[in-house]
């Protein structure tokens, strides 16, 4: 497949299966080879042209089948070239035999954990915020891998860098009204996008990924203490909300429960001074101090 970029096409690669055998079956003809080798070493005293023939000819076959071998353990592959051409790839493990001038050059299948740099990103509202991600990856398509990108492993390090920081200016780092999707209160959903995103970068390296998320989210060292002053007032105030709705109540409740049982009879005046009095006590951050009249309601 073919892609424009400017004038010029780059011609995209595509894994496919190669054509290699098993490398037991080769070892057969090493030792049918040492046998032939051996009958013609006992035939030379008979007839020397012959048996010097069968040496030479089993010393060849020997060290042609030699040079094919090569060893594939679980999770690799081979990627397989001819004069810089690609061939196919070998995915089967074990050992394998393989015409010995072609090319082989391995690729490991399994998963890579990657903890990416801590990089100062801009969130949504400009906050400047240092971030970090980890990402599991792995090789999908060998041919992509090897012959579209110069560097695969280098490719993966640049993308992830560029993916965090789409990513992290693409959400708040925290919403106090909790009304919309933050980086630091909705983990699951930004993980799902950056996966997402890296993806859709890494797929024309043959390259996908199997996990990632946050390993490090804070705000920049030059204004982490004004944010966090922010934060303790913004948890004042709510504590306040939370504590002066709840005394009201309370207030509310003491004075329907005197007015409905007659304990007492309050004017106007000193209903108002009731509902100050039990507000400060409510309300305060010191214990209320008592104060016993001794006089009449109005002294």
């Amino acid at each position: 497949m073919n892609t424009l970029t400017g004038d010029r096409a780059i011609i995209r690669s595509a894994e496919r299966p190669a054509h290699t055998s098993s490398g037991y079956l080769m070892l057969l003809v090493l030792l049918g080879c040492i046998v032939a080798g051996a009958a013609g070493g006992a035939l030379v005293d008979l007839n020397a042209v012959a048996g010097g023939a069968i040496i030479v000819v089993s010393a060849i076959v020997f060290l042609f089948v030699s040079c094919g071998f090569y060893m594939q353990q679980p999770n690799q592959a081979t990627a397989i070239t001819l004069f810089g051409a690609y061939k196919g790839t070998d995915r089967h493990e074990g050992l394998r035999w393989l015409l010995p001038w072609l090319g082989r050059r391995k690729v490991s299948l399994r998963a890579n954990n990657m903890i990416s740099e801590r990089l100062k990103v801009n969130d949504l509202r400009g906050n400047p915020i240092e971030i970090a991600a980890q990402v599991v990856w792995r090789v999908t398509d060998t041919a992509q891998a090897l012959f579209d990108i110069d560097d695969y492993k280098a490719f993966v390090i640049v993308q992830i860098e560029a993916a965090v920081r789409t990513i992290g200016a693409r959400y708040p780092y925290d919403d106090y009204e909790h009304q919309e999707i933050t980086l630091r209160g909705n983990h699951d959903q930004v993980g799902v996008e950056l996966r997402q995103e890296l993806i859709e970068r890494l797929v024309t390296a043959g390259l996908t990924v199997d996990e990632c998320g946050f390993t490090h989210l804070a705000y920049a060292q030059e204004i982490a203490g004004a944010m966090l002053r922010r934060q303790q007032a913004q948890a004042v105030v709510a504590a306040r909300t939370t504590l002066v709705e709840g005394a009201v109540g309370m207030v509310e409740l003491a004075l329907d429960q005197l007015s409905a049982k007659g304990v007492v009879e309050l004017d106007d005046e000193r209903r108002a001074a009731m509902v100050s009095n039990l507000m400060v006590v409510l309300c305060g951050d010191r214990d209320a101090q008592p104060v016993v009249n001794t006089g009449t309601l109005y002294q």
